[in-house]
């Protein structure tokens, strides 16, 4: 397996005034971006926590599973499809965008986005995660939502609404500049309509099967709970309000 090799712009984070999650962006010469360039074949990356740190939400048996087999599939996947494809050399990101097609997704797109939405979604977990966020991202949810139990309960219905496989996602909408939950269905990004990914999570039979049987409603409400992690969250809403502020057309990684 060969591991992609990473070409990134770094950024600083200030807060400034009473502002939610404000970010300011600097880089001498040019507005900052950071972002993947596949110049190589992509990689496996590893779960920030060890393949047990979700037990008992989440067993390691499943993150074997998931990660170590669904996820390494999408992988080399992608992989054998770059080697000939004349998409070789975009970001992951730019990949998605460009592989959907409007709509009529090319064949490189089930692979780039499940491979982007698996590391966002091991991402958007940590251990004795879920309860209440803190600070600016409870302010912002409580602002967009009108109350932390009001999100909990459309992201719950949301997903239990989903009909087969997909995904849940806490989205920032660029144009409204608000948090709003979205599902999708199958392999489909919100990288492909605009929006800007917060949290997520894997709504496939094969994320929760082995845990929870055909309970789908104790797997959502477990991962709003107990493992949604919010420090990782805050991180992203201080680059998304950065990126939405400067209209920055480049989605930073997580």
């Amino acid at each position: 397996m060969h591991w992609f090799i990473e070409e990134s712009y770094s950024y600083s984070v200030t807060f400034y005034g009473s502002c939610c999650l404000c970010a300011r962006i600097r880089r001498q010469g040019g507005l900052s971006r950071r972002y993947s360039k596949i110049l190589s074949y992509y990689g496996l990356r590893t779960p920030p926590y060890k393949l047990d740190a979700l037990e008992p939400y989440m067993s390691r048996r499943t993150v074997e599973l998931h990660w170590g087999k669904h996820h390494q599939d999408y992988v080399e996947g992608l992989n054998k499809q770059l080697a000939s494809s004349p998409l070789y050399g975009y970001t992951l990101e730019e990949l998605i965008k460009e592989a959907y097609n409007n709509g009529n997704p090319l064949p490189e797109y089930n692979n780039a986005a499940q491979v982007w939405n698996h590391h966002f979604f091991w991402e958007s977990m940590q251990p004795e995660g879920g309860g209440l966020p803190e600070g600016g991202v409870l302010q912002q949810i409580e602002k967009d939502f009108g109350s932390f139990t009001n999100f909990r309960e459309e992201f719950i219905s949301s997903a239990l609404q989903l009909l087969g496989s997909g995904w849940v996602w806490l989205v920032l909408k660029r144009n409204e500049r608000k948090l709003s939950v979205v599902h999708t269905r199958n392999a489909i990004s919100p990288l492909a309509f605009g929006d800007i990914p917060i949290a997520s999570l894997d709504l496939w039979e094969h994320a929760y099967y082995l845990d929870y049987k055909d309970d789908r409603r104790t797997y959502i409400t477990n991962f709003m709970d107990h493992l949604i992690s919010w420090d990782t969250v805050t991180l992203r809403m201080m680059r998304a309000e950065s990126f939405v502020n400067l209209g920055e057309p480049n989605i930073p990684v997580a």
